[in-house]
Protein backbone atom coordinates (compact mmCIF):
# COMPACT_ATOMS: atom_id res chain seq x y z
CA UNK A 1 0.00 0.00 0.00
CA UNK A 2 1.33 3.39 -0.47
CA UNK A 3 2.83 4.84 2.05
CA UNK A 4 1.14 8.15 1.55
CA UNK A 5 -1.89 6.55 1.73
CA UNK A 6 -1.05 4.77 5.19
CA UNK A 7 -0.13 8.46 6.43
CA UNK A 8 -3.87 9.72 5.51
CA UNK A 9 -5.68 7.09 7.24
CA UNK A 10 -3.52 6.99 10.42
CA UNK A 11 -3.88 10.81 10.58
CA UNK A 12 -7.78 10.79 10.07
CA UNK A 13 -8.08 7.88 12.31
CA UNK A 14 -6.26 9.35 15.24
CA UNK A 15 -8.14 12.95 15.01
CA UNK A 16 -11.34 10.96 15.38
CA UNK A 17 -10.18 9.71 18.30
CA UNK A 18 -10.30 13.02 19.96
CA UNK A 19 -10.59 11.44 23.80
CA UNK A 20 -8.91 7.93 23.61
CA UNK A 21 -6.34 9.03 26.28
CA UNK A 22 -8.38 11.42 28.38
CA UNK A 23 -9.73 9.10 31.11
CA UNK A 24 -7.43 6.00 31.88
CA UNK A 25 -8.51 3.12 33.86
CA UNK A 26 -6.41 3.23 36.80
CA UNK A 27 -7.98 -0.21 38.18
CA UNK A 28 -6.28 -2.33 35.67
CA UNK A 29 -3.06 -1.33 36.66
CA UNK A 30 -3.65 -2.19 40.07
CA UNK A 31 -1.70 -4.92 41.49
CA UNK A 32 -3.43 -8.02 43.70
CA UNK A 33 -0.86 -8.64 45.48
CA UNK A 34 -1.86 -9.65 49.08
CA UNK A 35 1.76 -10.71 50.76
CA UNK A 36 3.86 -8.30 48.18
CA UNK A 37 5.12 -5.22 49.54
CA UNK A 38 6.59 -3.71 46.44
CA UNK A 39 5.69 -4.64 42.86
CA UNK A 40 6.86 -2.68 39.37
CA UNK A 41 5.38 -3.38 36.04
CA UNK A 42 6.14 -2.03 33.07
CA UNK A 43 4.40 -1.72 29.21
CA UNK A 44 7.49 -0.91 26.39
CA UNK A 45 5.89 -0.18 22.98
CA UNK A 46 8.37 1.21 20.32
CA UNK A 47 7.48 1.76 16.41
CA UNK A 48 8.97 3.22 13.46
CA UNK A 49 8.58 2.75 9.30
CA UNK A 50 10.23 4.91 6.95
CA UNK A 51 9.72 5.20 3.23
CA UNK A 52 11.08 7.28 0.81
CA UNK A 53 12.26 9.89 3.77
CA UNK A 54 8.59 9.61 5.03
CA UNK A 55 8.27 8.39 8.23
CA UNK A 56 5.81 7.41 11.25
CA UNK A 57 7.67 7.41 14.66
CA UNK A 58 5.07 5.69 17.73
CA UNK A 59 6.42 5.17 21.37
CA UNK A 60 4.64 4.27 24.50
CA UNK A 61 5.75 4.31 27.49
CA UNK A 62 4.25 3.54 31.57
CA UNK A 63 5.16 2.18 34.58
CA UNK A 64 3.08 1.28 37.78
CA UNK A 65 4.49 0.61 41.51
CA UNK A 66 3.15 -0.40 44.26
CA UNK A 67 4.60 0.15 47.60
CA UNK A 68 2.53 -1.35 50.82
CA UNK A 69 3.21 -0.53 54.66
CA UNK A 70 4.45 -3.23 56.74
CA UNK A 71 1.48 -3.93 58.12
CA UNK A 72 0.05 -4.24 54.69
CA UNK A 73 -3.25 -1.67 55.60
CA UNK A 74 -1.56 1.29 53.90
CA UNK A 75 -0.82 1.02 50.25
CA UNK A 76 0.99 4.18 47.92
CA UNK A 77 0.51 3.92 44.29
CA UNK A 78 1.99 5.40 41.77
CA UNK A 79 1.23 5.58 37.72
CA UNK A 80 3.24 7.50 34.76
CA UNK A 81 2.25 7.17 31.41
CA UNK A 82 3.56 8.91 27.94
CA UNK A 83 2.36 8.28 24.41
CA UNK A 84 3.99 9.79 21.27
CA UNK A 85 2.77 9.24 17.44
CA UNK A 86 4.86 11.86 15.38
CA UNK A 87 4.64 11.82 11.00
CA UNK A 88 6.68 14.00 9.48
CA UNK A 89 7.31 16.31 12.33
CA UNK A 90 3.64 16.79 13.30
CA UNK A 91 2.39 15.00 16.46
CA UNK A 92 -0.61 13.46 16.40
CA UNK A 93 -0.77 12.21 19.97
CA UNK A 94 1.79 13.86 22.65
CA UNK A 95 0.39 13.29 25.85
CA UNK A 96 1.46 12.51 29.50
CA UNK A 97 -0.30 10.44 32.54
CA UNK A 98 0.77 10.87 36.08
CA UNK A 99 -1.58 9.50 38.98
CA UNK A 100 -0.65 8.97 42.67
CA UNK A 101 -3.00 7.02 45.29
CA UNK A 102 -2.92 6.39 48.37
CA UNK A 103 -4.85 3.66 49.80
CA UNK A 104 -6.06 3.17 54.10
CA UNK A 105 -7.51 -0.15 54.98
CA UNK A 106 -10.51 1.06 57.82
CA UNK A 107 -12.11 -2.31 57.82
CA UNK A 108 -12.56 -5.35 56.43
CA UNK A 109 -12.71 -5.11 52.88
CA UNK A 110 -13.15 -1.48 53.15
CA UNK A 111 -10.70 1.43 51.84
CA UNK A 112 -10.34 5.06 52.37
CA UNK A 113 -8.75 6.34 49.14
CA UNK A 114 -6.60 9.89 48.61
CA UNK A 115 -5.42 10.75 44.75
CA UNK A 116 -3.78 13.05 42.82
CA UNK A 117 -3.58 13.30 39.13
CA UNK A 118 -1.92 14.97 36.18
CA UNK A 119 -2.99 14.83 32.19
CA UNK A 120 -1.78 16.89 29.22
CA UNK A 121 -2.37 16.26 26.05
CA UNK A 122 -2.98 18.85 22.71
CA UNK A 123 -4.40 16.98 20.59
CA UNK A 124 -7.81 16.29 22.48
CA UNK A 125 -10.82 18.21 23.41
CA UNK A 126 -9.50 18.35 26.70
CA UNK A 127 -6.03 19.82 26.45
CA UNK A 128 -5.32 19.77 30.47
CA UNK A 129 -6.55 18.20 32.99
CA UNK A 130 -5.72 18.16 37.05
CA UNK A 131 -7.76 16.77 39.90
CA UNK A 132 -7.62 15.72 43.15
CA UNK A 133 -9.90 13.13 44.57
CA UNK A 134 -11.17 11.11 47.86
CA UNK A 135 -13.28 8.32 48.36
CA UNK A 136 -14.13 4.71 49.64
CA UNK A 137 -13.57 1.28 47.87
CA UNK A 138 -15.12 -1.77 48.91
CA UNK A 139 -14.30 -5.51 48.30
CA UNK A 140 -17.60 -7.24 48.09
CA UNK A 141 -16.50 -10.39 46.63
CA UNK A 142 -12.51 -12.14 47.55
CA UNK A 143 -11.80 -15.47 46.48
CA UNK A 144 -8.45 -16.91 45.79
CA UNK A 145 -8.86 -16.03 41.89
CA UNK A 146 -11.86 -13.56 41.89
CA UNK A 147 -11.77 -9.94 42.99
CA UNK A 148 -14.86 -7.58 42.72
CA UNK A 149 -14.84 -3.66 43.64
CA UNK A 150 -17.04 -1.00 44.06
CA UNK A 151 -16.05 2.49 44.39
CA UNK A 152 -17.63 6.10 45.02
CA UNK A 153 -14.97 9.30 44.81
CA UNK A 154 -15.43 13.28 45.00
CA UNK A 155 -13.13 14.95 42.75
CA UNK A 156 -11.87 18.51 42.24
CA UNK A 157 -11.43 19.19 38.60
CA UNK A 158 -9.85 22.21 36.89
CA UNK A 159 -9.91 21.55 32.67
CA UNK A 160 -8.46 23.35 29.85
CA UNK A 161 -9.60 23.50 26.51
CA UNK A 162 -7.80 23.22 23.55
CA UNK A 163 -9.99 25.25 21.40
CA UNK A 164 -9.93 28.40 24.46
CA UNK A 165 -7.78 29.81 27.00
CA UNK A 166 -10.28 29.66 29.89
CA UNK A 167 -9.95 27.24 32.44
CA UNK A 168 -13.57 25.51 33.77
CA UNK A 169 -13.27 24.38 38.30
CA UNK A 170 -15.68 21.19 38.47
CA UNK A 171 -16.77 19.44 40.78
CA UNK A 172 -17.63 15.70 39.69
CA UNK A 173 -18.32 12.41 40.87
CA UNK A 174 -16.68 9.31 40.50
CA UNK A 175 -18.12 5.62 40.30
CA UNK A 176 -16.59 1.95 39.20
CA UNK A 177 -17.40 -1.58 39.39
CA UNK A 178 -14.62 -3.86 38.89
CA UNK A 179 -13.91 -7.24 38.31
CA UNK A 180 -10.62 -9.07 38.81
CA UNK A 181 -10.47 -12.95 37.63
CA UNK A 182 -7.24 -15.05 36.78
CA UNK A 183 -7.88 -18.66 34.83
CA UNK A 184 -5.90 -21.23 36.56
CA UNK A 185 -5.26 -23.65 33.54
CA UNK A 186 -3.69 -20.95 31.85
CA UNK A 187 -3.01 -18.63 34.07
CA UNK A 188 -4.43 -15.70 31.92
CA UNK A 189 -5.55 -12.86 33.99
CA UNK A 190 -8.62 -10.72 32.94
CA UNK A 191 -9.28 -6.61 34.20
CA UNK A 192 -12.70 -5.59 33.28
CA UNK A 193 -13.83 -1.78 34.49
CA UNK A 194 -17.00 0.41 34.37
CA UNK A 195 -16.72 4.12 35.46
CA UNK A 196 -19.33 6.75 35.15
CA UNK A 197 -18.24 10.15 36.30
CA UNK A 198 -21.13 13.16 36.40
CA UNK A 199 -20.84 16.53 37.48
CA UNK A 200 -22.83 17.21 40.49
CA UNK A 201 -24.63 20.49 39.24
CA UNK A 202 -25.45 18.46 35.39
CA UNK A 203 -25.48 14.90 35.73
CA UNK A 204 -26.01 14.87 31.72
CA UNK A 205 -22.44 16.24 31.79
CA UNK A 206 -20.32 13.35 32.25
CA UNK A 207 -18.02 10.73 31.05
CA UNK A 208 -18.32 6.88 30.81
CA UNK A 209 -15.27 4.77 30.33
CA UNK A 210 -15.24 1.03 29.78
CA UNK A 211 -12.14 -0.56 29.88
CA UNK A 212 -11.08 -4.87 29.82
CA UNK A 213 -7.59 -6.21 30.05
CA UNK A 214 -6.11 -9.91 29.54
CA UNK A 215 -2.28 -11.02 30.47
CA UNK A 216 -0.72 -14.13 29.26
CA UNK A 217 2.49 -14.75 31.14
CA UNK A 218 4.86 -16.56 28.65
CA UNK A 219 7.56 -16.00 31.87
CA UNK A 220 8.46 -15.51 35.18
CA UNK A 221 8.75 -11.56 34.29
CA UNK A 222 7.19 -11.21 30.91
CA UNK A 223 3.34 -11.28 29.93
CA UNK A 224 1.10 -10.61 25.96
CA UNK A 225 -1.04 -8.18 27.05
CA UNK A 226 -4.11 -6.88 24.74
CA UNK A 227 -6.42 -4.27 26.13
CA UNK A 228 -9.79 -2.34 24.84
CA UNK A 229 -11.27 0.67 25.77
CA UNK A 230 -14.14 2.38 24.89
CA UNK A 231 -14.92 6.37 25.95
CA UNK A 232 -17.91 8.48 25.60
CA UNK A 233 -17.93 12.08 26.88
CA UNK A 234 -21.64 14.32 27.09
CA UNK A 235 -20.46 17.94 27.56
CA UNK A 236 -23.96 18.52 27.88
CA UNK A 237 -23.25 21.91 25.83
CA UNK A 238 -22.16 23.46 22.28
CA UNK A 239 -18.94 21.11 22.41
CA UNK A 240 -19.85 17.96 20.27
CA UNK A 241 -20.15 14.61 22.36
CA UNK A 242 -16.70 12.68 22.22
CA UNK A 243 -16.88 8.94 21.48
CA UNK A 244 -13.98 6.24 20.69
CA UNK A 245 -12.95 2.74 20.70
CA UNK A 246 -9.36 1.32 20.85
CA UNK A 247 -7.87 -1.97 21.32
CA UNK A 248 -4.29 -2.11 21.96
CA UNK A 249 -1.58 -5.45 22.10
CA UNK A 250 1.87 -5.60 23.49
CA UNK A 251 3.70 -6.33 25.81
CA UNK A 252 3.80 -6.55 29.73
CA UNK A 253 6.82 -6.59 32.06
CA UNK A 254 6.56 -7.88 36.04
CA UNK A 255 9.17 -7.25 38.49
Amino acid sequence: MNFKIVYILIACLLYSLKISAQLVNVESKRMQTDTIRFVLKSDILANYTENNNNYILQLNWNIATQVKSKDFNSIYFLISDYNLIRAQEKDFQNSLFLHSRFNQKIATSLWYELFIQYQNNTQLTIEQRSLLGTGLRYEFVKKDRTHMYIGNSYMYEVEKLNSIEEKFYNHRNSTYLSINQTLKRFDLSFTGTLYFQPLYRDFSNHRILGQFKSELPISKTISLSALYNYTFTNFSSDIPDDRSSVINFGISLNL
